[in-house]
């Protein structure tokens, strides 16, 4: 039976309310979560005065952007660091572990925006201040600006609140940033790919809010999922990393988290009962952070927890997710540019992957209330603390589905220049041919070709069929060349390869060419040009 909620003080009542003691208003403000008593979620606006009231409170954090939105709004950045005015380069040259946590991809999912501004309220109130001595930290609490503008009652249908409405999904041209990554046509995905390449964080926490299966945790996480991702970097992350978060968490909150899924039959998902994770193409960001040999972790909260409990949980997470990587920083640093010294040319690498049915694993299971929404009266559901556990399938990771030896360089045509500004948006390392000759090169010959008949994310992808054949032929000078015996030769591969499930080819990059001939536009060779 659906109850009415109840209903907290009116919206002119929001100035009067004093904040918490010891936190004068005018050095540490509130969020609108807090001062609306979790009605309302922060505008744009509310961010950036916020973040302008922190400015000065601490010197270890520094205001600053990273780009603008698709109707220019400037993306803000927090910079946390012992030296947090340093540009860019200098603290890549540091010796401290590069941490970016942002939110808010998905303008809906509001509670990673709060939390993410209570994160640096409490760093400009000198919490966690030992953090600075062996790590820097990027906070973006607003990613999809010009979605969280567009608030409506309705949006996010059945998440528990805020009542007062929260921001789209997409951003303003109606596309899902977090299906961007690879392919990177909105401002935004172009803002943050920028960071990517200025500060070069270690690690990024993507912080979002899932409403898939009705469940018993207060949060659910992931690790990259693509085979591709460097198995050092997966291990730590499945094996340590989020495992330690779990059991700190239960032992001081009593609290469950665990890795994210979904159960067939309850949420858009076909097949055996089982606990199945999400997409592995590195469209996801998380996925493609892995790509980037890089540490990526998803966080989900919970959708039916109450919104207050949503940016606590975010909040729990961070702080245990940042406590690990400050203990371990010189371990992760380690990890990652070992990831990067080691060349994927002559491996074998993944194209396209499938579901891997793991060991069977204890999933607790919750329960939820009915109740309505005061201003829409509209149904919401409301997490109830009930665990019924069950044990089912792990379908938690993906095996390779098809794979092809990875070559030591591509050639792209230097007519191809959509390609390469993309290759270097990315921040691909490519090199010109500067005299013409003749090498032992493959071709990928065409067989057959589909384009999908409905349009996802403004596409009809595409897929190729064909082979790689050798054959010797005379490469013109301007020939780009791109190697893959750099650190980005995991996403490279994925890019260009023409049957990979999520590269240039599937999102249209080639249609022309394609068309054109029989044969697929980019060359690849072992034995590049000046080896």
């Amino acid at each position: 039976m659906a109850v009415l909620l109840t209903l907290s003080p009116a919206v002119g009542e929001l100035a009067a309310q004093k904040p918490p003691a010891g936190a004068p208003s005018e050095a540490f403000p509130r969020t609108r979560a807090e001062s609306s008593d979790y009605r309302e979620t922060s505008t744009y606006a509310d961010v950036m005065s916020f973040l302008r009231a922190l400015e000065g409170t601490s010197d270890r954090l520094a205001f600053t952007d990273f780009g603008y939105s698709e109707e220019g709004r400037r993306l803000p950045l927090v910079v946390f660091a012992r030296s947090p005015r340093a540009t860019p380069a200098e603290l890549r040259q540091g010796d401290q572990l590069r941490v970016l946590v942002f939110a808010n991809i998905h303008a809906g999912e509001v509670a990673g925006k709060e939390a993410a501004q209570a994160l640096v309220r409490d760093l400009a109130r000198s919490s966690h201040r030992e953090w600075a001595d062996s790590m820097v930290l990027l906070i973006a609490p607003i990613y999809n600006a010009d979605g969280n503008e567009r608030i409506g009652l309705r949006n996010r249908p059945h998440q528990h609140g805020p009542v007062g409405g929260m921001g789209q999904r997409a951003n303003a041209r109606g596309l899902d940033l977090n299906r961007d990554n690879m392919k990177l046509e909105t401002a935004e995905a172009r803002s943050l790919v920028r960071l990517l390449r200025a500060y070069d964080p270690h690690v990024a926490l993507d912080l979002h809010t899932t409403n898939g299966t009705i469940h018993a945790y207060h949060l659910t996480y992931s690790p990259p999922l693509h085979p591709n991702t460097d198995p050092a970097i997966d291990r730590l992350l499945r094996d340590r990393w989020l495992p330690t978060v779990t059991e700190a968490v239960r032992e001081r909150y009593g609290w469950e988290f665990f890795t994210y899924g979904n159960v067939p039959g309850t949420f858009r998902i076909e097949g055996e009962r089982g606990w199945y994770t999400f997409d592995h193409r590195p469209r996801f960001t998380t996925n493609y952070f892995g790509l980037r040999n890089r540490f990526g972790i998803l966080s989900e909260v919970y959708s039916y927890a109450t919104f207050e409990e949503r940016i606590t949980a975010h909040g729990r997470f961070v702080e245990e997710v940042l406590a690990f990587a400050y203990a371990h920083a010189t371990e992760l640093r380690r990890i990652v540019a070992a990831a990067d010294a080691r060349s994927v040319a002559g491996t074998e690498l993944a194209l396209r992957a499938e579901p891997r049915r793991g060991d069977s694993v204890e999933v607790l299971l919750g329960a939820v209330a009915e109740e309505l929404n005061p201003f829409t009266g509209a149904t919401i559901l409301r997490r109830i603390d009930v665990r019924t556990p069950e044990r089912m399938p792990d379908y938690g990771s993906f095996r390779p589905a098809e794979t092809d030896r990875a070559p030591a360089a591509y050639l792209i045509p230097a007519g191809l220049s959509s390609v390469v500004e993309l290759l270097h948006a990315h921040g691909v390392r490519t090199a010109d041919l500067t005299e013409a000759g003749t090498f032992d090169l493959q071709v990928f010959s065409i067989d057959s070709t589909h384009v999908d008949e409905l349009t996802y994310e403004g596409h009809q992808q595409r897929e190729v069929w064909g082979e790689w054949r050798p054959e010797s032929r005379r490469v013109p000078a301007g020939t780009v060349v791109v190697s893959l015996r750099q650190p980005l030769g995991r996403l490279v591969f994925s890019l260009l390869e023409p049957r990979s499930d999520d590269g240039f080819v599937n999102w249209n990059l080639l249609d022309g060419p394609i068309e054109e001939s029989s044969e697929y536009p980019i060359l690849r060779t072992d034995t590049p040009p000046g080896s």
